[in-house]
């Protein structure tokens, strides 16, 4: 007999003949006359209650059986007198598949996120985390389904590059040479795989510029990493960027997009992900509805840097850390503009091009970017972006003025050499975006494996 997966249970109109459910225990608790036991296989947060009466096949095995332990059950669908519940089944026949043993860690309700954290290859069967994980499998599909409406086109990028995009240097390194035996000073990188330095990609921004340049509009979606030594709980070794670039977009076009890309997947996942979310509104952040319909239904603020910095110092904020102008904003500068000021998403824009990379297009007062971040309450900066510098002489300058060599990006280069256009682009770091929609505060736990300093369980 086919499976029928819990979550179709759960949403059927009228009882059914026989059917075939399969999955893994979440509660049980026995009477004189029957077990009551709930399962679960990850289709839905709701658990399927199970009826299994003492007078079936192989009861005493079956009342021995402990949280975690997996079942497949054989039974007809009937309507629950119990409340929460529409539906129960009853069993007619129940095959153990599986067992879980009496120290599976699992069984307690509730369990703090940093314990879980040790056990990430088994938090999944959690209702938090396979809650986590479903949205963050539809956020995904979500992402993909904007940009193919829009005509986008799909761009794999390099994971192993030789250029730093963001200029920082927090790269790791990627070698065949036993580098582990010999002073790094003297390492011959020409006899390497690749003849040269090679890396983990900090992002794919300007790979898919080119094919912008091409095939007009156009995104990558991959897994990007940062060697930043940092245990903040907005920071990984490892995480997922969404990154677009357009032809023929400059930056009040870029501002829009992007906009409209927050508000559209935000709506998506608030109606697809109904149940699961509601379990985060409830036991996570109470104010969880409220920010995300602040985020659909109101216009995003505008505000210059200059205008932002000005408004920082004159609110009367005591910050950690100092805000002048030509500092970058810190997360506290960027939450204080969108959770206590505007109360409201912001976007920041026409940064100071020294705290800028050097791809950012120079704006006409030759001190600020086309440049523009995006601000959201609870998490700061989710978006990043700006127009790029399509002219080639200014482009130049601006990576000598930063100091990077620039036959290390003749390729970049040369793209603006032959029939270079206005273009431009942002990034949208995945974990943020989760950290938003679901107000989990730590981003390692909005990540299947989390890798972060010090962290590599397996």
């Amino acid at each position: 007999m086919k499976r029928t997966k819990i979550i179709d249970c759960l949403n059927s109109k009228m009882t059914s003949d026989t059917i075939l459910v399969k999955g893994w225990i979440r509660t049980k608790r026995d009477s004189k006359q029957c077990s009551f036991i709930e399962i679960n296989d990850g289709s839905s947060l709701k658990n399927l209650q199970i009826i299994v009466d003492t007078s079936i096949k192989n009861y005493n095995n079956i009342k021995k059986l402990v949280t975690g332990s997996a079942i497949a059950v054989n039974g007809k669908i009937k309507a629950s007198p119990g409340k929460g519940q529409k539906w129960e089944l009853l069993a007619q026949s129940l095959e153990i598949i599986g067992e879980a043993p009496p120290n599976y860690p699992l069984q307690k309700k509730r369990h703090t996120d940093e314990f879980l954290r040790t056990i990430s290859h088994l938090r999944p069967r959690t209702n938090k985390y396979g809650a986590m994980f479903r949205i963050r499998s539809e956020l995904s599909y979500r992402i993909h389904a904007f940009f193919h409406e829009l005509g986008f086109r799909y761009i794999h990028t390099p994971i192993i590059t030789g250029s730093d995009c963001e200029g920082a240097g927090e790269l790791f390194q990627v070698t065949t040479l036993d580098i582990a035996n010999a002073d790094k000073l003297q390492v011959d990188f020409s006899r390497d795989f690749f003849g040269k330095e090679a890396f983990l990609t900090v992002s794919g921004q300007l790979a898919v510029e080119m094919f912008a340049l091409s095939l007009g509009e156009v995104y990558t979606f991959g897994p990007t990493f940062r060697a930043e030594n940092s245990n903040t709980r907005r920071h990984a070794a490892e995480f997922w960027m969404v990154e677009p670039e357009m032809a023929f977009y400059d930056l009040e076009d870029t501002m829009a997009l992007a906009e409209n890309f927050i508000k559209t997947i935000t709506n998506d996942i608030m109606n697809s992900c109904k149940d699961d979310i509601e379990l985060f509104a409830k036991f996570v952040n109470k104010q969880l509805t409220n920010t995300l319909d602040t985020i659909v239904q109101n216009d995003f603020i505008r505000i210059s840097y200059t205008d932002a910095v000005d408004l920082l110092i004159k609110s009367g904020k005591k910050f950690d850390y100092e805000i002048s102008y030509g500092k970058d904003l810190q997360a506290e500068h960027e939450r204080y503009l969108a959770e206590n000021y505007f109360k409201k998403p912001v976007i920041v824009y026409n940064y100071p091009k020294a705290i800028k990379p050097f791809y950012m297009r120079l704006n006409d007062d030759q001190t600020t970017v086309a440049a523009m971040d995006i601000l959201v309450p609870g998490i700061g900066e989710i978006i990043g972006g700006s127009q790029r510098e399509e002219r080639s002489d200014i482009l130049l300058e601006q990576m000598k003025e930063k100091g990077i060599q620039p036959d290390d990006y003749s390729w970049y280069l040369e793209s603006r050499a032959y029939g270079s256009v206005p273009h431009s682009g942002f990034g949208l770091g995945l974990e943020r975006f989760l950290m938003l929609i679901t107000g989990v505060q730590n981003i390692r736990d909005v990540i299947p494996f989390p890798r972060t300093p010090k962290q590599l369980l397996f």
